[in-house]
């Protein structure tokens, strides 16, 4: 069974954990970290012969345009993350169409090729910002990877299919982020921070039954600031925002050189950029 991987390419201050106490404003002035973050990422990749999507912000695609270029010169799939990384349930349609065209174009330019999958940032495409989605259809999107489908504080829409599916009025291809169901519960059990609070032996339990129980492939994610347990600490951020970002960030890097033994792994289908 070959899953889907996906990298969410983003800084750890652009992070909605943080969103109450780091504005945009402040990013050019904090310590930069994602391409010493991308470099152990893409060499363990090409160590394995997995090629996965990169959902790339576009603030740091225009600041360093070296880790896109890093990523499609290994034979990745280039997606896009939105630009700021904010929530779209937080912003109008014509707020989210500039944002969402400006990183896609400057995506586009650094990769010589359409950009047609997109993800959104804090998977906030949710019942409140649907609309979003008939924006990404006349943008040129084909792939969305933005829905989850549980029920959480910031995002989710829990009745959503959780396999990849057809969104009827787009016609644009949704790769929800993947659950598996105990007891008649979802359990988001692919990526992030439930790959860091979970332990491994129960991920790669919950992964297989996807796989062999109920014959369908998995979406997984993780960001590369999960890897990196030296980076700088918020100290006066919320608790639960704390605990959500840096529990087990030690831990990741480990857990995804096992995850990566013991799963096949493609990118999205038709999900991004290639050079010419």
């Amino acid at each position: 069974m070959q899953n889907y991987l996906t990298i969410d390419v983003e800084d750890y201050f652009q992070v909605a954990a943080f969103a109450d106490i780091v504005s945009p404003r402040d990013w050019d002035s904090m310590e930069q970290r994602v391409q010493a973050n991308i470099t152990p990422i893409l060499r363990l990749l090409k160590k394995h012969e997995v090629h996965a999507t990169f959902f790339v912000v576009g603030w740091i695609a225009e600041k360093h345009p070296e880790v896109v270029r890093a990523i499609i010169g290994d034979g990745h799939e280039i997606g896009c993350h939105s630009y700021w990384h904010q929530n779209i349930y937080d912003l109008t349609p014509e707020a989210f169409r500039e944002d969402t065209l400006k990183a896609k174009t400057i995506l586009e330019s650094l990769c010589n090729r359409k950009i047609t999958a997109y993800r959104a940032p804090s998977y906030s495409i949710t019942k409140k910002s649907l609309w979003a989605l008939d924006i990404l259809k006349e943008m040129g999107f084909t792939t969305d990877s933005s829905i989850f489908p549980i029920m959480h504080d910031i995002y989710g829409i829990p009745d959503a299919p959780r396999f990849r599916y057809t969104l009827p009025q787009q016609g644009m291809e949704e790769f929800p982020i993947s659950t598996a169901v105990f007891f008649g519960k979802k359990i988001p059990v692919a990526g992030g921070g439930y790959f860091r609070l979970l332990p491994y032996w129960f991920t790669k339990f919950a992964l297989k039954r996807i796989n062999h129980g109920e014959k369908q492939p998995f979406v997984f994610y993780l960001h590369p600031w999960e890897i990196d347990s030296e980076q700088p600490r918020f100290i006066h951020a919320r608790r639960l925002s704390k605990f959500r970002h840096y529990n087990n960030l030690d831990k990741t890097m480990g857990r995804f050189k096992r995850l990566l033994n013991d799963f096949d792994f493609i990118p999205l289908p038709d999900s991004g950029a290639k050079v010419k």
